[in-house]
C-alpha cells in the first residue's frame, strides 16, 4: 500500500500522519465524554491537549533521536525532520505527562483525576495509530509461518503492529469498565494503563526487528519493566493509603 494518501501543493500527506491525527481526534471525543461523566470541566481537557499533544510529539522525537544518535551525527535539521519518521511512544508518554503535571500545577487541578480521565483515550489513540506502521511496512516482527503473518519484502513476518493494536484496544475497554465499576482512588486507571501497556510491549518488543537499543538491551523492554515496577508500586501505595484511611474512619 502506498504510504502517501495524497498531495497538497506537491507536499505528500502520509497515511501514518492521518491515522495518528484520527486517533487523537477520537481520543479527544472519548476524553470529553469521560470528563462529562465524572463532572470534570471539559474545557480543561481541551486546554490540556493544546500543550500535551505538542509536548508528546517533541518528547517522542527527542527520545528516538537520543537512542539513534549515531545516525543523526549532529545534523540538527535532520533531527527535527519528523516527516522522515522516528517517533517513540515512550518518549511521547514522558513528554505528555510532564506537560500534564505542569498544567495541573498551574490550573490547581488534581493530576491523578485528570490522568484517569485521559488514560483510556491515550491507549485508544495508540491502538489506532499502530495501523500506520502497517501501511509503512515497519515495526514488524521476524519471520513466521503463522497463518496471520503478513508479507514484507517477500517474507512472511509477525504483524507486531496488529498484536499491539488489538491488545491496546482490549486495554481501552478494560479501563473504561474499571473506571466505572472498580476504581476507588484517583490514579488507579492511569497507573493500570501504564502497567498493562508495558506488559504487552515487554513481550511484543522481543519479536520486533527494529528495536531501539541501549547497548545490547532493547530500550523499550527496559522502559516497560521500569514502568511496571514504578506504576505498580504507586498503585499499591495509593490503594493502601485509601484502605487505611477508610478503616480509620470506620473506627
Amino acid at each position: 500500500m502506498d504510504p502517501v494518501a495524497f498531495e497538497i501543493f506537491g507536499l505528500p500527506v502520509r497515511w501514518y500522519g492521518i491515522l495518528i491525527s484520527f486517533g487523537m481526534l477520537i481520543a479527544t471525543v472519548v476524553a470529553l465524554r469521560e470528563a462529562k461523566r465524572v463532572n470534570f470541566k471539559e474545557d480543561n481537557i481541551i486546554d490540556l491537549l493544546i500543550f500535551a499533544i505538542p509536548a508528546g510529539i517533541i518528547g517522542a522525537r527527542i527520545y528516538y533521536v537520543i537512542f539513534t544518535w549515531d545516525y543523526y551525527n549532529g545534523d540538527f535539521l535532520e533531527m527535527i525532520n519528523i516527516r522522515g519518521g522516528g517517533l517513540a511512544i515512550h518518549g511521547g508518554i514522558i513528554g505528555s505527562v510532564i506537560a500534564a503535571i505542569i498544567f495541573t500545577k498551574v490550573k490547581k487541578i488534581n493530576f491523578w483525576r485528570l490522568a484517569d480521565i485521559c488514560a483510556p483515550s491515550i491507549i485508544l489513540a495508540q491502538s489506532i495509530g499502530r495501523w500506520g506502521n502497517f501501511i509503512n511496512q515497519e515495526a514488524h516482527g521476524g519471520p513466521t509461518n503463522l497463518p496471520w503473518g503478513i508479507m514484507v519484502n517477500g517474507q512472511k513476518v509477525h504483524p507486531t503492529f496488529l498484536y499491539e493494536s488489538l491488545w491496546n484496544f482490549g486495554v481501552f475497554l478494560f479501563l473504561l469498565w474499571y473506571s466505572r465499576n472498580k476504581k476507588k482512588v484517583h490514579g488507579e486507571t492511569f497507573l493500570l494503563y501504564l502497567m498493562l501497556y508495558s506488559f504487552a510491549r515487554l513481550f511484543i518488543e522481543g519479536l520486533r526487528t527494529d528495536k531501539l537499543m541501549l547497548g545490547s538491551i532493547p530500550i523499550a523492554q527496559l522502559m516497560s519493566i521500569l514502568l511496571i515496577l514504578l506504576a505498580g508500586y504507586v498503585f499499591y501505595r495509593r490503594k493502601k493509603k485509601f484502605d487505611d484511611n477508610s478503616s480509620n474512619n470506620v473506627e
